[in-house]
């Protein structure tokens, strides 16, 4: 995590070590300080929070860099706690449904992939359904993976019905007692309107099969985006009933203070968070350690 947090980490640890180098923290320093925040892309609401919390405890103190880190991350920590949730697939649904949505690029086939290979070491059965029907690539890239980790894959023709695809998928895996059924949708927010069409339809159509179908809705974001994940959050919430998040490609980023601008603001549980292309490097969100990874910390307190 420590290393898959180093851009994040070297542009709050650098701002910190610059700002509190034997310094008095005053009014001066906590607004310097509430700006490095939100410029590491924490928001203005838990940058307010934070600031405000030290205020309170420290104002007036000569503090250190050290002092400085080990304090923020136990606020960071503090914000993070409640939404670290692990997904954990209920097995009286057998299957429990999983719809993935994101916008194209955030890595939602890739995290299908990784889910399906995690739960197969676990002993579970994972079907997977390539309902990005209109990208090519995705649907190869589904099957790809779906070889590689020997779970069936669930695929039509180019352009194919994706909302007749999860219904016969669904029917597949009940039929075969699929443990998991992890279906992959389009990401195409340029037009809106027929995305949330097709979510819609597709909710509607496994809902004929079992009614409270999905029984999870995962929305996939890119950390590299920045802020831009919270309007993502925001867009698709508004088509379907979002239930959890996965934040990818922290690794590439130095953005990864927005998985606490989203605790602060929506309070959807973080499930896991990319660092890296392996499977492996999906990790279950644990609070704790991202947030003494982020301010540049030893993962252990």
């Amino acid at each position: 995590m420590k290393a898959g947090l180093a851009r994040s980490s070297a542009k709050i640890g650098s701002g910190i070590a610059a700002l509190f180098r034997d310094r008095l923290m005053d009014d001066a320093a906590l607004d310097e300080f509430e700006e490095l925040l939100i410029t590491a892309d924490l928001g203005t609401s838990a940058a307010k929070r934070i600031v405000d919390r030290f205020r309170i405890a420290r104002f007036g103190a000569q503090v250190s860099e050290r002092e400085v880190k080990e304090a923020l991350a136990a606020e960071i920590a503090d914000i993070l706690r409640p939404v670290a949730v692990p997904l954990l697939p209920n097995p009286a649904h057998a299957p429990h449904v999983v719809l993935v949505v994101g916008v194209n690029g955030t890595g939602k086939t890739t995290t299908i992939a990784k889910l399906a290979a995690h739960w197969s070491a676990q002993g579970l059965k994972p079907m997977l359904v390539a309902g990005d029907t209109f990208r090519a690539a995705a649907v190869e890239q589904l099957t790809i993976w779906g070889e590689r980790t020997g779970c069936p894959v669930i695929a039509g023709p180019p352009n194919a019905d994706a909302a007749g695809l999860a219904y016969d998928a669904l029917a597949r895996a009940r039929k075969e007692g699929a443990d998991v059924l992890l279906i992959d949708t389009a990401g195409r927010l340029h037009n809106k309107a027929d995305l949330m069409a097709e979510l819609g339809k597709i909710v509607r159509v496994l809902r004929k099969q079992v009614a409270e179908a999905p029984h999870s809705v995962l929305l996939v974001l890119d950390a590299t985006t920045g802020q831009n994940a919270l309007s993502q959050v925001k867009v698709f919430r508004e088509m379907v009933d979002v239930t959890g998040l996965i934040v990818t490609k922290l690794d590439g980023s130095a953005k990864g203070g927005v998985v606490v601008a989203l605790a602060e603001t929506f309070g959807l549980p973080v499930h896991a968070v990319g660092v890296g292309e392996k499977a492996e490097d999906l990790r279950p969100f644990d609070p704790d350690e991202f947030a003494r990874s982020l301010v540049g910390l030893d993962e252990a307190a």
